[in-house]
């Protein structure tokens, strides 16, 4: 009877979250701005030209980050490569998870043309973005399922449920799964989920199967985004574990070291062979296949705190719900020690990672979205942080109101602020005034997110100009 009723309320907080998914699809937003150009640039060239010639994508942008001066042969006046390619450092990854969407809709508006039908098959016209803007969106609502399915395996269902919540709405997450969608954030979401999910479920014993399957999520993590390589040290220091557990016993069983290590050997070959798609466009683009476009981090001066509290989109002071994910991640020992230190350890090398390189702040950002990828990670901290918040209540319902509560307050500041810096009251690039921010949040937003909104709604495309042309004005005085 009880396992009756506990699967009668997992299925009324699965269906929970889909209804407000469902709610918020109107917010998603089927323009390709900023860095979303690049990303969408592999989908449409390779469906459309079939090949990996940018021009295209770059004259047809209407976004003025994109040089696309043309010069009197037709070409960009841009420095292309020496493979004669216009330089793309962005992944191939989001286009990967894009074209099983795509491919349709072109199919579709071919036919239509062969029919007689006045329809774009370019790639730039409305049903090919929004079916892209729409595919985002769903990737980051499964990403979010398998975090919260995740948590489960840690905490009771109520405290997954309300991290899920507070990580959805009160993080970066909403800018890059709604209002950026040709972003690649929300599908690094799905793809950490997911290989987190099943590398948890097949601790125990995995087999070769298992390794296989964990190897080829593993190069769909670094296809989407590159830094993800930071959560490879989940099946490594696991790994090393074992293998110093059973160089340690007194009787070493030199079976499974070698059955462990011939995994681990699979594992590899099978995320390398996963991760080809990025190696080939490398060939492709810049002639080289580990040649990937970005400046050289500087790994010797790291920027110890920025990344984490500069008003400059530091992670933890413009979101500060991830202080108490973090908090989770340690209280998290309690539970499962190796996947709190394995956690730790993660954020800690992607941290460095970002901390590193010259643009950290990620210039036009809201936060530090970088660390989106590791949103398992935080729903999993902040549902443990949340179970041991509730001790200090007498009763089960008042702590679930006071955990609610908080999480509320959390979503509503957030969003706020999500307002003002889609809006433009605090600027897109640079550090941003926390007086003047906090003086928006009580007295201007109030008055001004009505008719924002409706013209989100009505005049979008105009609104997204403004802002991205005053982006460019603010990034050339940055």
């Amino acid at each position: 009877m009880l396992e009756v009723e506990n699967r009668m309320k997992l299925r009324g907080y699965h269906r929970a979250l889909l209804i407000i998914f469902l709610a918020t699809l109107p917010f998603v937003n089927p323009l390709v701005r900023g860095d979303g150009v690049g990303y969408y640039a592999y989908a449409r060239s390779l469906l459309v030209q079939h090949n990996l010639q940018f021009e295209s994508d770059w004259i047809n942008s209407p976004w003025p980050y994109v040089h696309r001066t043309v010069n009197a042969d037709g070409r960009i006046d841009n420095r292309y490569t020496e493979t004669g390619h216009l330089p793309n450092h962005f992944s191939v990854g989001p286009a990967l998870l894009w074209a099983p969407f795509l491919a349709p809709v072109h199919i579709g508006l071919k036919a239509l043309g062969m029919a007689g039908l006045n329809v774009r098959t370019d790639g730039f016209s409305m049903p090919y973005l929004l079916t892209c803007a729409m595919a985002t969106a769903l990737f980051g609502f499964l990403g979010l399922c398998f975090s919260f399915a995740l948590a489960r395996l840690c905490v009771e269902d109520i405290w997954a449920f309300l991290a899920t919540l507070g990580m959805w709405f009160a993080s970066s997450l909403p800018v890059y799964m709604y209002f950026n969608p040709f972003y690649s954030h929300a599908h690094s979401l799905l793809a950490v989920a997911v290989f987190l999910w099943c590398w948890q479920r097949t601790r125990p014993e995995r087999t070769l199967a298992q390794w296989v399957i964990l190897g080829l999520l593993s190069g769909l993590m670094l296809n989407i985004y590159y830094i993800n390589i930071a959560v490879l040290l989940f099946p490594l220091l696991e790994s090393l574990k074992k293998y110093w557990a059973a160089l340690r016993a007194p009787t070493r069983d030199w079976v499974a070291l070698r059955r462990l290590f011939l995994l681990n050997l699979i594992f590899s070959g099978t995320t390398l062979i996963a991760f080809l798609p990025t190696l080939i466009t490398r060939q492709i683009i810049y002639g080289n296949p580990l040649e990937f476009g970005y400046a050289r981090s500087s790994w010797a001066h790291p920027a110890i705190w920025q990344p984490l509290l500069s008003s400059n989109h530091g992670l933890i002071s413009w979101t500060p719900i991830v202080l108490a994910a973090l908090a989770g991640l340690f209280l998290l020992r309690r539970y499962d020690r190796d996947l709190a230190n394995y956690s730790l350890a993660a954020f800690a090398a992607m941290y460095y990672i970002v901390a590193c390189h010259a643009e950290w702040h990620g210039i036009s950002s809201f936060g530090n979205r970088f660390f989106i990828s590791l949103t398992p990670m935080f729903i999993v901290g902040l549902a443990v942080f949340l179970r041991e918040f509730s001790r200090w209540f007498k009763q089960a319902r008042t702590a679930i109101a006071a955990s609610a509560s908080a999480i509320t307050l959390l979503i509503l500041w957030n969003l706020a602020f999500i307002f003002q810096w889609g809006t433009g009251l605090v600027p897109h690039v640079g550090p941003i005034s926390w007086r003047q921010m906090a003086y928006n949040q009580v007295m201007v937003v109030p008055v001004k997110l009505g008719g924002d909104l409706k013209n989100y709604f009505t005049h979008r495309k105009g609104m997204m100009k403004r802002i991205e042309v005053d982006d460019l004005h603010r990034l050339r005085g940055y």
